[in-house]
C-alpha cells in the first residue's frame, strides 16, 4: 500500500539551531539547521501506520511518540526545513509498505536429492584426502 500522504503544517514544529559543518563565517551566525518535530499520536495518519510507527525501533523517534529529525545538509532554512520533511514522508512511507507474510513450504523431491547427490560428491572427495596406504 502506498500512502500519498504529506503533513499539514499544523502537525509540524520546526526549530531552528545553527548548523555544524561546512559554511565559513556564516556557519557562527545563521541558524539554518532545522529540527522537525512531530508528534504520531495527534497526526492524521491512519491508526495503522500510527501503530507500526510507534512500534518501529528508530532513534528518531522517541519514548513519547515525537519524531524528531535534523537537517543541515544546506546552507540555507528553507532546504533544510524541506529536506527534514522529506525525511519524515519517507519514514512513512516505509512503514505504510506491509511486508507480505511469507508461507512455509516444504523442499521438493528433487532438491532433496540433488543436495542428497552433492553431499555425497562433498564426502568421496574429503575421503579421498587421506593418507595413502602402501
Amino acid at each position: 500500500m502506498l500512502l500519498d500522504w504529506q503533513p499539514a503544517e499544523w502537525e509540524l514544529d520546526f526549530s531552528f539551531v545553527r548548523a555544524q559543518g561546512a559554511g565559513g563565517q556564516n556557519v557562527n551566525k545563521v541558524s539554518s539547521a532545522a529540527h522537525l518535530r512531530f508528534h504520531i499520536e495527534s497526526s492524521t495518519l491512519p491508526a495503522a501506520i500510527k501503530e507500526r510507527l510507534l512500534a518501529l525501533n528508530d532513534q528518531r523517534i522517541s519514548n513519547d511518540g515525537y519524531v524528531v529529525i535534523k537537517a543541515q545538509e544546506h546552507r540555507s532554512q528553507p532546504m533544510n526545513r524541506a529536506e527534514a520533511v522529506a525525511r519524515l514522508v519517507a519514514l512513512v512511507q516505509s512503514v505504510a509498505h506491509v511486508p507480505k507474510a511469507r508461507r512455509a513450504t516444504k523442499p521438493t523431491w528433487g532438491s532433496k536429492q540433488r543436495r542428497l547427490e552433492a553431499k555425497s560428491v562433498r564426502s568421496d572427495i574429503k575421503a579421498g584426502r587421506g593418507k595413502v596406504k602402501t
